[in-house]
């Protein structure tokens, strides 16, 4: 009786959480519609300057500096060694000021190089960028569309969706800079995410085969319940080491670390919640995985 209470209970779980999971989708979407990206230089062009300085100066002291000289925000990254720092900004009016004159009150500067990202380029990376995250979910409906049946396979990829339009919604909402590394970061986030989703949907599937009498709400809490502890492990041992990379990894990998850590959270969640709640909403039944018997006899 206590085993059917905890499995009815899971069953309303998995159906509120999949209502909250459609709403705050909708929510996202009309995040990134209205608010858009703050695209960083790699998509709208822009310099990058390389400085050295005495390795006692800070961020803190470069920036309102440049901000004054450049008069727009200028991106103060720290480099492989001490002193040594990349500087971002825009190409505009303002990107023939003298480095080494602006930074001359923080003592000796070593301008080591500059290079420029014109928008066109920047438009190719945003164009190829969006072309291989299409390219990268097409494989994915292919590949799941041979593993599994129609609705198994619609769950596991509504899940997929589910968690880069996540992820994509809190950069458009906090206007964090959206570069290479975060687009990276997404993609990273799909195969994740699917290899989440796979472990559950391959043990619905199973289910479906080795106990074909069983109502599907069972099924898939049977399912849930066997890879659970699987799955928060896999989940607890990244989330630790994406942290690690967030704390310590500063500045350049701090996107990167943000949307990985939000696509471990949401992939996790929505593999468990929208990933089986799914295919059962869409009518999935032992009989579209029963096995064949072919007979002998003519």
């Amino acid at each position: 009786m206590k085993n059917m209470n905890l499995m009815g209970n899971l069953t309303q779980w998995r159906y509120i959480s999949s209502a909250i999971s459609i709403f705050l989708m909708l929510a996202s979407l009309t995040i990134i519609g209205v608010k858009g990206f703050n695209w960083g230089l790699d998509f709208t062009g822009g310099v990058v300057t390389e400085v050295q300085l005495d390795r006692k100066i800070t961020s803190s002291e470069l920036q309102p500096l440049l901000n004054a000289a450049y008069q727009q925000e200028v991106s103060v990254v720290s480099a492989s060694e001490p002193g040594r720092w990349v500087l971002r900004y825009a190409d505009t009016t303002q990107s023939n000021v003298d480095i080494a004159q602006t930074l001359a009150p923080l003592g000796e500067v070593q301008v080591l190089n500059t290079s420029i990202v014109g928008p066109q380029v920047g438009k190719e990376l945003a164009e190829q960028g969006g072309l291989a995250l299409l390219v990268a979910m097409l494989a994915i409906l292919g590949y799941l569309s041979y593993r599994f049946e129609w609705r198994l396979a619609s769950g596991a990829l509504f899940a997929l969706v589910h968690d880069v339009v996540f992820v994509l919604a809190f950069f458009a909402l906090t206007q964090m800079e959206f570069n290479l590394t975060v687009l990276a970061a997404v993609l990273a986030i799909l195969g994740y995410s699917l290899n989440d989703s796979i472990i559950i949907a391959d043990r619905i599937r199973e289910l479906l085969i080795a106990k074909p009498k069983l109502a599907i709400q069972e099924i898939n809490n049977q399912a849930i319940v066997a890879t659970f502890s699987r799955t928060m492990v896999t989940s607890g041992t990244t989330l630790m080491t994406v942290g690690a990379l967030w704390i310590m990894g500063g500045g350049p990998l701090e996107g990167f670390s943000i949307a990985m850590f939000i696509g471990i959270l949401t992939g996790t969640f929505s593999s468990i919640s929208v990933g089986t709640s799914l295919p059962e909403f869409l009518g999935l039944t032992p009989e579209h995985y029963k096995k064949q018997v072919i007979s002998d006899t003519p």
